[in-house]
C-alpha cells in the first residue's frame, strides 16, 4: 500500500485536536497533535506520539515533562499556530499548572512527568504519568478527512 492511501485511510478517523507544551531552560515550546490517548487509570498514564523530524522531540527528552491541552471549538487558530499553518507571529498567552506552560480556554489541561520512551517506526512515543489535571466545560475542536470540524449540538426544546 501506498503512503497516502494509509494517510488517508487514517484520516477518516475523527480526533481531538491537542496542543502538547512543554518548558525548557525557561522558553515555552509547544505543538500540535492529535496522537494521543489514555493508557491507564491506574496508575494514571497517558501517551502522545512524536515524529522523529520534530522538534519538540528533543524539548521534551530534555524536560521530561509535559501537558496535553485539549482544545474547545473556538481555539483553531491557536491549533493551526502550532502546526506551523499560520507564519506570521502571533502573540500566545500561557498559564501554569503544576509548573508547566499550559494554554488558556482548553477543555483540559493534563501535566505529565515521562515515565517511559518508546521509539516506534518514525515517531517516538512517550508514556505520561499525569501529575495534574484542570477540566473545563464545553465543546471539542475536531479533525476528521483533513479538516478542522465542530460536534453539531442540537438543543432540545422542551
Amino acid at each position: 500500500m501506498e503512503a497516502k492511501q494509509f494517510r488517508n485511510a487514517m484520516g477518516k478517523f475523527a480526533t481531538g485536536v491537542t496542543i502538547i507544551t512543554t518548558d525548557v531552560d525557561g522558553e515555552v515550546h509547544g505543538m500540535t497533535a492529535n496522537a494521543f490517548m489514555s493508557v491507564s487509570l491506574d496508575p494514571k498514564l497517558v501517551v502522545i506520539s512524536i515524529d522523529e523530524r520534530a522538534q519538540m522531540l528533543e524539548r521534551i527528552r530534555k524536560s521530561q515533562k509535559y501537558a496535553v491541552n485539549i482544545l474547545a471549538a473556538d481555539q483553531q487558530e491557536l491549533s493551526m499556530i502550532f502546526a506551523g499553518q499560520i507564519k506570521e507571529k502571533k502573540e500566545v498567552a500561557f498559564d501554569r499548572l503544576s509548573d508547566l506552560p499550559v494554554l488558556n480556554g482548553a477543555l483540559v489541561q493534563v501535566t505529565c512527568e515521562v515515565i517511559a520512551e518508546h521509539i516506534e517506526g518514525d515517531h517516538t512515543l512517550f508514556i505520561g504519568k499525569v501529575t495534574d489535571i484542570q477540566v473545563e466545560d464545553g465543546e471539542p475542536l475536531l479533525y476528521f478527512g483533513g479538516k478542522y470540524r465542530q460536534l453539531l449540538v442540537e438543543e432540545k426544546i422542551l
